[in-house]
């Protein structure tokens, strides 16, 4: 008997050998033969199974390790060794697309045997199935009808329901635009701005050439007090259409209140590359500080017609003020 079991061990190296040199038929054949001196060795049985999934012969895998379970059971063998088996079918099943059992035996391997690596591929089967739920239910026809009905709710203000049919839309039909851009204004009248915010970024990702994506997008940071990053918005939205009107308007007000905000008009001022390269200047930077403690410095340096130009250029952009 224990001649047997040595003797099945080695043709099971030999069958090993011929697996990685993908020899796999003479891989089967040492394997049979080895199985045949030990029918109780369960990982025979598994590499065997290992030969059948690399010929895609993917039945005959599941088939293979359905009986490398059942015999382990039988024998009590380690329950790693189990673990095994059933993380093979899964793998087989995973091969054949059945994402379903794939999951179901490599959450059976993992009640045997908590595998970092199987742990990972049920997270990758678990995100294969809700993307194809998801792509699964997609619909424009059932899309377009959720936004009319949307558009519907929305006339009447009420946008809450206005919101529902738009997310389900969204959900029939991810890359329309369109939607996005008309539950951005539900959101902005509902005073959600991180929300709308979000929904316009995604109308212009999905269409960069669709000019209400930016006209909500200028709307609801004005709604933010953001008029910085609103004139931003609504001058996308003229290079898009220089003549728009809801634009040129949207862009005269943000910067009208941008400039009623010290604060914004420097922020803006230090992206200037003009301004930027100022105030890098080492010399700059120290006439500004004796300018900052001494105000009768001022005079002395706006003697110098190259630096009173720069001085010039800073006081334009809001960046310093003379008294």
């Amino acid at each position: 008997m224990a001649d047997a079991k040595a003797q099945a061990l080695l043709e099971k190296d030999k069958g090993n050998a011929a697996y990685k040199k993908k020899d796999f038929e003479v891989a089967l054949q040492h394997y049979d033969a080895a199985f045949k001196l030990d029918p109780t060795n369960v990982t025979i049985l598994t590499n065997k199974g290992a030969v059948y999934y690399e010929k895609d012969e993917l039945d005959e895998c599941i088939k293979t390790c359905e009986q490398a379970v059942e015999i382990g059971r039988e024998n009590r063998v380690d329950f790693k060794v189990i673990a095994k088996a059933l993380a093979r079918i899964g793998n087989a099943y995973l091969k054949k697309e059945d994402l379903d059992k794939a999951m179901i035996f490599y959450n059976k391997s993992l009640s045997e045997h908590r595998a970092p690596d199987i742990v990972k591929k049920v997270q990758e089967v678990q995100s294969k199935i809700k993307e194809k739920e998801r792509l699964a239910y997609i619909n424009p026809e059932l899309a377009l009808e959720e936004k009319e009905k949307g558009n519907a709710a929305f006339k009447e203000g009420k946008y809450p329901e206005a919101i529902q049919h738009y997310t389900e839309a969204i959900k029939r039909n991810p890359d329309d635009a369109k939607i996005y851009s008309n539950r951005a204004a539900c959101y902005t009248k509902l005073m959600e701005f991180s929300l709308a915010l979000k929904d316009s970024e995604d109308c212009i990702r999905l269409d960069p050439k669709f000019i209400k994506g930016y006209l909500r997008k200028g709307a609801i940071l004005t709604g933010m007090k953001e008029p910085s990053k609103a004139c931003y918005a609504y001058q996308k939205a003229l290079d898009i259409d220089p003549h728009n009107a809801e634009a040129l308007e949207g862009y005269r007000k943000s910067l009208m209140a941008e400039n009623d905000d010290p604060e914004a008009v420097k922020q803006r001022a230090m992206s200037n590359p003009e301004v930027q390269q100022i105030l890098s200047d080492p010399a700059m930077q120290m006439i500004l500080n004796q300018m900052s403690k001494d105000p009768k410095a001022a005079r002395e340096h706006l003697k110098n017609p190259e630096v009173a130009a720069k001085i010039q250029k800073l006081m334009e952009h809001g960046i310093v003020s003379l008294h």
